[in-house]
C-alpha cells in the first residue's frame, strides 16, 4: 500500500506508524493515494488563525472573530469550537458558551493578503484552482506528476508544510476524484488533516453519514428529507431515482447522484466574483445621522480595501439597510464609470441613504458594489460634476500607500471615528 510522511514527504510502501525516515508519525497511507488528482484545500478557522498568529499573546486563548453582542460569529477558534461556538450564531449565545472569549473585529486586508499569499503557492502547483472563498478552494492536480517529480499528494503535503513554515497557517485537504468528495474528505479530519476517499471505497464511506453532509443541503432540504424518512446516504441510495426526481424535481437527480458519489462537475478556474460588500449589525438600533454616516464611510473602506486587494472595482453601489421591525431596505446606483475608490463608494452610498425616507431606527446597514470588472477598467474619467474628485483619489492612494508601509491604522479619516 503507498505511504507518505507528510513532515519529510518521503514515500514509503506499507503502512507504518512511524516514518523509517524521520520518525515522524503523521503517515498517509491509502490504497489510491497516487493516483487520486482532485483536492479541496480548507484553511483551519482561517480569521481567527489569523489573528492569533500576528498577536502571540492569543494562542492559547479561545478568539472569536465578530461583531458585537447583536452581532453574529465570523470564525471562531477551536478551542473556542469545543465549547460549542459555531459560524453564525449570534454573538451573545457564543459568549454564553464561552464567557471567556477574546472578541476581536475583523480585518479583512490583513484576511485578503493572507488568502493571496495561499493562492500564489497553489499557483505553482496548478493552473485548475476554483476559489470558494479567501479560505478554501478546489484544485485539480491531473497531470501534473512529472511537472513536480511527485504525485498529487505529496505536492499538496509540500503545499500545507509551505502554509505553516512561511505564513504560519495551517490548512486541512480532501482529496479523491470528484469534487464533492474531496470537499467531504476535508472536513473529516480537521485541524491540519489530511484525509481520502478512493473510488474503490466511496460507497461503503458515504453509507452511515447524516444527509446533513451533502453540499448545498440546507436546512429546508433537510427536513424535507427527514420527512421522507431519509437521514443517512444509505437511505438515499435506496430510493429509485426516479422516484427522488419526482419528489424533490432537478434537485432529486443530484441527490441520486450524490448518495452514490457520482459528482461529475470539473474544477472551473476563477469564477468571477458578483459583488463584495460589507455589513455591520448595531448594538443598539440607531437613527442618529452621526453615528450612521461614520458606519457608511468605514464600510466603503472596507469594501474599497477588498476590491483594491482583488483588483477589481464596481458599476454599482448598493446600500443595505434593516430597520428595527426587521424590514429590509436596498437601494442601488449605476456609476459613470466603474469605481474602486473608498471616497466614490462613500459618496454614492450617503447620497443613497439620503433619498432614503428616514423612517429608523436601523439595526443593520450594508455597503457593497456589484458588476465587478477589472481595475484596469476603474476610475479612469474625472467627475465633471466634482472637480475635487481627482484631489480625493489622490490623497486616497497616498493613504493607502501608508497603510501598506505601516498598518491600517497609521491614518483614518476623521469620519471614520463617529
Amino acid at each position: 500500500m503507498p505511504a507518505l510522511c507528510r513532515d519529510c514527504l518521503s514515500t514509503q510502501t506499507g503502512a507504518p506508524r512511524r516514518c523509517p525516515a524521520c520518525g515522524g508519525v503523521r503517515m498517509l497511507s491509502h490504497p489510491e493515494l497516487f493516483t487520486l488528482s482532485v483536492a479541496h484545500m480548507d484553511c483551519d478557522a482561517f480569521y481567527a488563525s489569523v489573528e492569533k498568529r500576528d498577536e502571540p499573546s492569543l494562542r492559547d486563548k479561545p478568539v472569536i472573530v465578530g461583531g458585537g453582542r447583536r452581532g453574529v460569529v465570523t470564525t471562531a477558534c477551536y478551542i473556542a469550537r469545543i465549547r460549542g461556538v459555531r459560524s453564525a450564531m449570534p454573538m451573545f449565545q457564543a459568549l454564553r458558551l464561552c464567557p471567556e472569549a477574546v472578541i476581536v473585529k475583523p480585518s479583512f486586508p490583513k484576511y485578503v493578503e493572507a488568502s493571496r499569499a495561499i493562492r500564489t503557492m497553489m499557483d505553482d502547483m496548478t493552473p485548475a484552482i476554483e476559489p470558494l472563498s479567501l479560505d478554501e478552494a478546489f484544485l485539480d492536480l491531473g497531470g501534473t506528476a512529472r511537472l513536480h517529480g511527485a504525485p498529487p499528494a505529496v505536492t499538496l503535503c509540500r503545499l500545507l508544510n509551505r502554509m505553516e513554515g512561511e505564513l504560519g497557517l495551517s490548512g486541512s485537504v480532501g482529496l479523491s476524484h470528484n469534487k464533492f468528495l474531496a470537499k467531504l474528505a476535508s472536513d473529516l479530519d480537521k485541524p491540519r488533516g489530511f484525509s481520502v476517499i478512493g473510488a474503490a471505497e466511496t460507497e461503503r464511506v458515504l453509507a452511515p453519514l447524516p444527509v446533513a453532509k451533502i453540499w448545498g443541503a440546507g436546512p429546508v432540504m433537510q427536513g424535507r428529507l427527514e420527512k421522507a424518512g431519509v437521514r443517512t446516504f444509505a437511505d438515499l441510495r435506496r430510493w429509485d431515482p426516479r422516484d427522488l426526481a419526482a419528489r424533490f424535481g432537478s434537485g432529486g437527480e443530484r441527490l441520486a447522484d450524490l448518495s452514490r458519489g457520482i459528482d461529475r462537475r470539473a474544477v472551473k478556474p476563477d469564477r468571477a466574483a458578483k459583488s463584495i460588500s460589507n455589513e455591520t449589525t448595531f448594538t443598539e438600533d440607531t437613527a442618529d445621522p452621526e453615528v450612521l454616516d461614520g458606519h457608511i464611510w468605514r464600510m466603503a473602506d472596507k469594501v474599497a480595501g477588498r476590491a483594491k486587494a482583488k483588483g477589481l472595482a464596481g458599476r454599482v453601489v448598493m446600500l443595505k439597510l434593516k430597520r428595527a421591525n426587521h424590514a429590509l431596505l436596498t437601494r442601488r446606483v449605476t456609476l459613470p464609470a466603474p469605481t474602486q475608490l473608498a471616497d466614490a463608494i462613500y459618496r454614492h452610498a450617503r447620497a443613497l441613504f439620503d433619498e432614503t425616507p428616514q423612517d429608523g431606527p436601523y439595526r443593520l446597514l450594508g455597503v457593497g458594489i456589484a458588476e465587478i470588472v477589472p481595475e484596469a477598467l476603474a476610475d479612469r474619467t474625472g467627475d465633471l460634476l466634482d472637480p475635487a474628485a481627482p484631489r480625493r483619489a489622490a490623497a486616497e492612494r497616498a493613504t493607502d500607500a501608508i497603510r501598506a508601509r505601516f498598518g491600517e491604522t497609521a491614518i483614518q479619516k476623521g469620519r471614520a471615528l463617529r
